[in-house]
């Protein structure tokens, strides 16, 4: 997506080694959301379609880029966590259960025991802040419109030790700016 592009031009600008990591939470072939679909105007899903945007963007930044699986977690943690509570007159946030049990937690899991990375960028619009006992907190990213917080409420201190939101600064105009300026649209 446009938000990591951004991300990962923005850290390799800094200076820092930059791998991407492709992350597919879900099946469409698997699920059937490609049967009867009539948004759909080809035969490939569009988590391949996503994949193809971030090979040519990692091809284009001069980085490598892995593929991770997350489809059976997203599936446990999320999708059936949600159901369970609709069922039960809850209304949840599958983009707040996604975020703590899939994106922050098996995803990093994974990223720091294969990869071993020093920071892992994420490409949402939040910032972190340092407490002053060392911890580091959450905090609201200048975009207000943009701001994603909310969604990444449910994260703990030790989940956001290593993190780095390289958009925490920008609006949204400007990272589209800097997509369009830097052939990453």
């Amino acid at each position: 997506d446009r938000n990591s592009a951004v991300a990962a031009l923005l850290l390799k600008q800094q200076g820092y080694e930059v791998e991407a990591v492709f992350m597919r939470n879900w099946d469409s072939n698997l699920n059937f959301d490609i049967k009867g679909n009539p948004t759909l105007n080809n035969d490939i899903c569009s988590q391949e379609l996503d994949y193809n945007d971030a090979l040519k963007v990692s091809l284009q930044l001069g980085i490598k880029l892995h593929r991770i699986d997350f489809i059976e977690e997203y599936w446990k943690k999320v999708f059936l966590s949600f159901i369970d509570a609709f069922s039960n007159n809850l209304t949840p946030n599958p983009d707040i259960l996604c975020n703590n049990e899939i994106k922050f937690k098996a995803f990093i899991d994974y990223v720091t025991d294969k990869l071993k990375p020093d920071y892992v960028a994420m490409g949402h619009y939040a910032d972190i802040v340092t407490n002053q006992d060392l911890t580091k907190a959450l905090a609201c990213a200048l975009d207000q419109k943009k701001d994603q917080t909310y969604f990444l409420s449910q994260l703990t201190t030790s989940q956001l030790q290593n993190i780095i939101f390289p958009l925490a600064k920008l609006t949204k105009p400007e990272v589209r700016q800097i997509a369009l300026d830097n052939g990453l649209v």
